[in-house]
């Protein structure tokens, strides 16, 4: 591809649409171009990298099996309800009526899809296992998309599905696709790691998923650096240390003007954080079936945690979560910043587990200005759940060896889920073992996020000048630099030996950007660095003098002069290094 055929432009000034790096340098090299918040065109750059990351997934998901199909990117709706999921899906899924007025979804998930297809298809147990993936367009209508292609509305994921017989082979399938994860993110150069998560609507029994650390990372994994524990915050369990007194006090109200909060109040009375308790007033939104309803919920954590909202709404089996209001709170009979259980019979309590193991705890009064000491659970309220319900800070200990846990931000990445019969058993996909006896398809869930794989990448390899790709997924791995002179070089070479380099790289089948602009040299190298190709290849009179071809990697600043004649073998064996070890 010549540069003064390419159809795209770069551009000087940083972008004011986003402070991510990756997102400005994808946008100033001329890779993407932003339609709508969250909604980005991919120009021939960034296709040409998205291809290639596409076909390293495509490579290895066939290593393990994996056949490749297409899936409608429009879904009837009626199909999603069968497995309840779409209760409990909020309104960022895509909704809308077709012309006979049933209702619609665009692709947000597609197990159902899967159960459905397979339901028609399969019959013995002689048909399994298999495994199915694709490449589609999904839609999540954020409302406050931001992050460039990190967090866009619209994006490219790869699902695979493994189909089973038994539970060992859907652990078998769940390994395979663990380890070809490795294997691709390995190939793009990308530092990933892996951790647990949160099932989510998948309604899966386990989950796991790959995360590139990152300070720009909208989640965060707390990881144990003896053991190697490592798991999603949302989810992570730690090692709780009890405070229990050696006898229970009598219960006391004490004035406590203007002690809203918990480090007011420890303050005011001279006490730690972790001898007070912390009350948090949510509406949760539950499922009878298919119908929602409203439950009004008071949680506890000692004062010096913080409630988990995941872990809570998990616990509660809770759709969604909102904060209560301050009239809903009064409506139920406490007092907003001095709260607690303490005579509040009928609304619907939970405690964190560590509640139990604390003794004469100091909690709200439910009285403006008033709180009351010596609080006990049990004595002196009880909770309808008992729960794990806090966030992991840094420095809890780690559940699995006692050391203490650190968090790190990080992007999600890829995600796998053993989802075993849940959809199956709703859509009505079984199989007949060797008895003829019927039974669910166990099913696994596997995917990878393409585009935002592209931007992590750029997150990680660039420099003050621009990207700097790895050869799996630069776009081009030559860039080609001409620098015109006015006189000709020794026997009549020179203005043609970059046109002619260029088409040697090709039958050579070494991609090659050439810029054959009448741009400043200035120019021409600041777009070189800007683009990011991992090999600048510049041919001018400085290098025909000084005995060939200017030879650069994108990623070190040491230039070398390699002769005409031996460019193409050195350039193959320059390949070489440059791929992941």
């Amino acid at each position: 591809m010549k540069m003064s055929q390419l159809f795209s432009q770069t551009i000087r000034e940083v972008p004011s649409t986003s402070d991510l790096i990756s997102h400005q340098l994808l946008l100033r090299a001329g890779f993407i171009r932003q339609l709508d918040a969250g909604v980005f065109s991919h120009l021939p750059l960034a296709k040409r990298s998205l291809v290639k990351i596409e076909n390293i997934i495509r490579e290895e998901m066939n290593t393990i099996g994996g056949q490749e199909i297409t899936l409608p990117v429009f879904q009837p709706a009626e199909i999603g309800y069968r497995s309840s999921r779409w209760h409990k899906i909020g309104e960022n899924i895509g909704r809308f009526k077709d012309n006979n007025d049933h209702e619609m979804v665009l692709s947000g998930v597609n197990e159902e899809i899967i159960a459905d297809i397979v339901r028609g298809e399969v019959r013995s147990y002689r048909q399994l296992p298999k495994l199915l993936y694709h490449f589609q367009t999904k839609w999540h209508d954020d409302p406050h998309p931001r992050a460039g292609l990190l967090m866009a509305r619209e994006f490219i994921m790869m699902n695979s599905y493994s189909l089973d017989t038994d539970w060992d082979g859907l652990d078998a399938q769940y390994e395979s696709h663990q380890n070809a994860y490795k294997r691709i993110f390995k190939r793009c150069n990308l530092p990933v790691i892996g951790a647990d998560c949160d099932n989510g609507i998948v309604a899966g029994r386990l989950s796991d998923e790959y995360v590139y650390p990152s300070s720009i990372g909208e989640n965060s994994i707390v990881i144990c650096g003896n053991c190697g524990y490592s798991v999603n915050k949302r989810i992570a369990k730690t090692l709780k240390v009890p405070i229990i007194d050696k006898e229970q006090m009598i219960i006391e109200k004490v004035f406590t003007p203007n002690c809203k909060t918990i480090e007011g109040l420890a303050k005011y009375l001279s006490i730690p954080t972790n001898k007070t308790a912390k009350a948090l007033f949510v509406v949760a939104t539950l499922l009878n079936g298919a119908e929602k309803y409203e439950q009004f919920v008071i949680a506890i954590v000692r004062g010096d945690m913080e409630v988990n909202e995941t872990k809570l709404a998990n616990a509660l089996k809770a759709v969604e979560l909102r904060p209560a209001s301050e009239s809903e709170i009064f409506a139920n009979g406490a007092v907003p910043g001095y709260a607690s259980p303490v005579g509040l019979n009928d609304t619907f309590t939970i405690v964190d587990d560590l509640i139990p193991m604390s003794s004469n705890m100091v909690s709200g009064a439910n009285i403006e200005d008033y709180h009351l000491l010596n609080v006990n659970f049990l004595r002196d309220y009880s909770a309808d759940i008992i729960a794990d319900i806090t966030v992991a800070q840094d420095g809890d200990l780690c559940i699995e060896c006692d050391h203490p846990l650190r968090s790190v931000r990080v992007v999600e990445v890829g995600n796998n889920s053993k989802l075993g019969t849940h959809f199956s058993e709703s859509i009505g996909c079984n199989f007949l073992d060797r008895q003829g006896i019927s039974h669910p398809i166990i099913m696994g869930s596997y995917q990878i996020g393409t585009e935002r794989l592209l931007a992590c990448i750029a997150e990680e390899h660039h420099d003050e000048h621009g990207l700097i790709w790895p050869i799996n997924v630069a776009p081009f791995v030559i860039h080609l630099v001409s620098i015109p002179w006015k006189s000709m070089a020794p026997n009549g070479v020179g203005l043609n030996m970059a046109e002619d380099l260029y088409q040697r790289l090709w039958v050579d089948h070494i991609e090659c950007l050439f810029d054959d602009r009448d741009e400043s040299p200035g120019v021409k190298f600041n777009d070189a660095d800007l683009i990011g190709n991992p090999i600048r290849l510049t041919i001018s009179e400085r290098s025909i003098k000084n005995g060939g071809i200017e030879y650069k990697r994108r990623d070190i600043p040491e230039k070398k002069i390699i002769s005409h004649d031996n460019i193409i073998p050195f350039i193959h064996e320059e390949l070489k290094n440059l791929l992941p070890l």
